[in-house]
């Protein structure tokens, strides 16, 4: 049944509803009869518990933000749907990419780390300038050019490999669409809103893009198990893809497909949008737009303008006081690029062609971020942004390490609660105890899952302050601007990190060039170790250089609060 040809026999839901995922989807709907919740283990219930209050949690947290937005426009709702499909999207295609360009382009580890070097810094550069076009051309003429690029750069990605044509085709027009989403959003939220409502808009901003990166994590995996080529032992061909109209495409390639699916829904999402349209005080008001030059004049003018800009603030002393702060943070935050485009290789060849890389990382840590960073906001709102900036850093760089905690060290954990719900009920790697007895997990997950569950803490200690401390310090009337300009460590620095993420793969982790089999690798571990290292720049440099930035940013601790 396995290897049917049949759609029927291929479709498989989640493993949650019970069971190994790899079951046809006619052995899966046991959860409706009443004899599934006789059979079903303490741990199972646990989870079923666990998940139920997640999901009411986040009904409440949405419903919350919502209520207090009523009264705003559709067009608040219209472009959050456009942000929630997109990063939904974005999520699973920017998993796959560095396998694409792989296994599809025949990039060796190197060269794909290279290639997704040019594409990030493409992206970070298009997004320092296109937020002026916004202004100029309109919040709906903006969205719809940012779907036209998504949509001409996925087309051309299902279906040419040549690593130049993708470059040009697709890689340089979607980073100009993606690189528009976050800033009109971000405009339109401030737009489509009171000024009481703007802290819910953006607040509702945060959970639903990381809903987004949660779908698409859960995609990612979904799609590669959906169309891999199976045996009795499993996954022979994760790549395998379908056959459509007599073209093959392989797995890989259908993430672009479905891709540019999501986009043609973002198009009929943004149709109705109206331009002119902003929320003030007394209500809603349109104003029709006023034509105020070309686009082209307008990028234009927004690269001239900014490098002006950068010629006058790179005089200022204290701008690179400012940079100094903000090139310290890049190295912790480096870690999500490597989440991105290190672990997706690493998790297949360590894991195995059937690891659930998307639910260890690109779910696992969203999800956590929506309910931890509310929580930590509200117990630690007295704590000054520095302290939390270097409490969380640190938590976030040590978690590294312990992905080279020998696997041993967790192995009892597998046949207990914990284990049962993470790899029965969560992962779906068997469908009871003894089953996953007889086959185990492979014994690095457990350290991965541990360190990725340590790292969000950090994360969720650390990111929402690192906004905060950076516009703390920026000098009144210029805040805009030197946050407009705290992305140029981090343009700098994925010049080295992405070449590095190719070397530490092809190094520890090698394939055979020629056959493309996984080579031994009983050093693995050693990625995390530099990764890790790397990371730790960023506490100890903060710790040794905190008196130096509290001088000369003028930032000093905040006074106890009063009594009671």
């Amino acid at each position: 049944m396995a290897n049917s040809n049949s759609i029927l026999a291929k479709w498989r839901i989640p493993a949650i509803f019970g069971g190994v995922s790899h079951q046809p989807i006619m052995t899966r709907f046991k959860f409706l009869d009443p004899e599934y919740y006789q059979s079903l283990t303490p741990a199972t219930w646990i989870f079923f518990l666990l998940f139920g209050c997640g999901v009411l949690s986040l009904v409440f947290i949405i419903w919350n933000y919502s209520k207090g937005l009523r009264g705003s426009p559709r067009e608040l709702w219209l472009i959050i749907t456009y942000k929630f499909i997109e990063y939904s999207a974005y999520a699973a295609m920017n998993m796959v990419m560095i396998l694409w360009l792989s296994k599809d382009c025949g990039l060796s580890d190197i060269g794909a780390g290279s290639f997704i070097t040019g594409w990030s810094l493409a992206l970070t550069a298009i997004a320092m300038v296109v937020g002026a076009l916004v202004d100029t051309v309109g919040i709906r003429r903006i969205c719809l050019l940012s779907v036209a690029m998504l949509l001409i750069a996925r087309v051309f990605m299902s279906w040419i490999t040549d690593p130049f044509w993708v470059f040009i085709f697709g890689f340089m027009p979607l980073a100009l669409g993606f690189a528009i989403v976050a800033p009109v959003v971000s405009v339109g939220i401030k737009r489509y809103t009171n000024k009481e409502g703007a802290a819910l808009g953006f607040a509702l901003f945060y959970v639903i893009m990381n809903m987004g990166y949660a779908v698409g994590g859960f995609a990612f995996d979904w799609i590669r198990e959906f169309f891999a080529t199976r045996g009795p032992e499993g996954i022979i061909d994760a790549n395998a893809g379908v056959i459509w109209l007599g073209v093959h495409f392989s797995t890989n390639q259908l993430f672009f497909v479905f891709g540019s699916a999501a986009t043609v829904l973002s198009l009929l999402v943004l149709l109705p949008l109206r331009d002119g349209v902003e929320r003030t005080e007394e209500g809603i008001v349109i104003t029709p737009r006023k034509p105020t030059g070309s686009a082209l004049q307008t990028v234009k003018k927004s690269v001239t303008d900014t490098c002006l800009l950068m010629g006058k603030v790179f005089a200022e002393k204290y701008f690179w006081v400012f940079m100094g702060l903000i090139g310290l943070t890049v190295f912790v935050r480096f870690v999500f690029f490597h989440f991105h485009y290190t672990f997706p290789k690493y998790g297949l060849r360590v894991l195995g062609e059937d690891a659930k890389i998307g639910n260890i990382y690109g779910v696992l840590n969203p999800v956590l971020i929506i309910f931890l960073v509310p929580l930590v906001a509200y117990f630690t709102k007295s704590v000054k942004s520095f302290t939390m900036l270097l409490i969380g850093a640190s938590i976030s760089s040590l978690s590294c390490f312990i992905a080279l905690v020998p696997p041993d060290f967790f192995e009892p954990l597998t046949q207990t609660v914990l284990g049962e719900m993470i790899f029965i009920n969560w992962l779906g790697m068997a469908p009871d105890m003894s089953a996953l007895a007889a086959a185990p997990p492979a014994p690095a997950y457990w350290p991965l899952i541990v360190f990725i569950f340590i790292f969000t803490i950090g994360e969720s200690i650390w990111s929402p302050r690192l906004m905060q401390f950076s516009a703390e310090i920026a000098p009144k009337g210029r805040e805009s601007t030197y946050l407009s300009l705290s992305v140029l460590p981090s343009f700098a620095a994925k010049l080295v990190v992405g070449p590095l993420s190719g070397v530490l793969l092809h190094i520890y982790t090698p394939v055979d060039e020629n056959t493309k089999e996984v080579l031994a690798h009983p050093n693995h571990a050693m990625i995390w170790l530099w990764i890790g290292l790397m990371a730790l720049v960023t506490p100890v440099g903060l710790l040794l250089c905190r008196p130096w930035i509290m001088h000369h940013t003028g930032h000093h601790d905040n006074p106890d609060p009063p009594a009671g």
